[in-house]
């Protein structure tokens, strides 16, 4: 087993892709990515590359940083240091809605979904179609159906269904849903399979594999390393706060994945 292990940059405020190494190919890219809060620094020097069409596991064990990771990812904070790039190109993210405007989508352990509210209205919160100013439930309620289908999302009876009636495999599955038919072209999902059945996991895990296949970068936090050798194409390992590893899923094995959490280091090459 070989494992690339990344190491802070000596100079964070460089900003061209190219003197960075950026690979435009790409979906985004961050180099020298630092967050510190007050005295506390979470983040230090992360260097990460997520492609398009593949998923990214973000491995790490609690406090690791995967979540701050994220959130800077997500425009929710702003890092201390380092830059962000879309597609080769510098983006500033400053807020969640500069985010979603590049296609970048993050779905919450929460979720964010109304209960009271059917699959329909909560796929269109706050994006209602009107025509005439006025609500157009047949459009949305087609391109709902539409969007279900396309993900191969089945088990669903009717997109009138009120959330609150759905299993979790079911709600996972509609606030991905929710987040593709807003063109989303980077998918961040975090602990996806946390608290689900075997049968609802394993619809997850194949929504995950339907979301590369349609060409979108998927960017997934998981503990479960069973599911992560399942479904990713890459790994990415926290520890403490710096990203200490990174390439292809055929990189790693699960205990060399394991000391890399526990650890930060790998005693030996396999």
């Amino acid at each position: 087993m070989s494992e690339s292990v990344t190491e802070g940059p000596a100079n964070a405020d460089v900003v061209t892709g190219s003197d960075m190494g950026v690979d435009p190919s790409m979906l985004l890219s961050l180099r020298g990515v630092t967050k510190n809060f007050g005295a506390v620094q979470a983040l230090r020097h992360v260097d990460l590359d997520v492609p398009a069409g593949q998923v990214t596991a973000l491995v790490g064990d609690n406090g690791a940083g995967k979540s701050t990771l994220i959130k800077a990812i997500a425009g929710i904070w702003e890092p201390s240091s380092g830059t962000k790039y879309w597609l080769g190109e510098k983006i500033d993210t400053h807020t969640p809605k500069d985010a979603a405007n590049l296609g970048i989508a993050t779905v919450y352990q929460d979720l964010a979904l109304c209960d009271n509210l059917d699959i329909v209205a909560n796929m269109y919160l706050g994006f209602e179609a009107t025509r005439n100013h006025v609500l157009d439930e047949i459009t949305m309620e087609k391109r709902t159906q539409q969007t279900l289908h396309d993900l191969s999302v089945s088990t669903v009876q009717s997109v009138r269904q009120l959330v609150g009636s759905l299993s979790g495999g079911q709600r996972q599955a509609i606030a991905v849903a929710r987040a593709v038919m807003r063109d989303a072209k980077l998918v961040i999902m975090d602990e996806p399979t946390a608290a689900l059945g075997v049968t609802q996991t394993a619809q997850v895990l194949e929504l995950i594999k339907t979301l590369a296949s349609r060409g979108i970068g998927v960017l997934v936090i998981s503990h479960n390393l069973n599911d992560v050798f399942q479904v990713a194409d890459r790994i990415a390992v926290m520890y403490l706060g710096t990203l200490v590893s990174s390439g292809p899923v055929a990189n790693y094995t699960m205990s060399s994945a394991i000391e890399l959490i526990t650890t930060g280091t790998v005693a030996r090459a396999a």
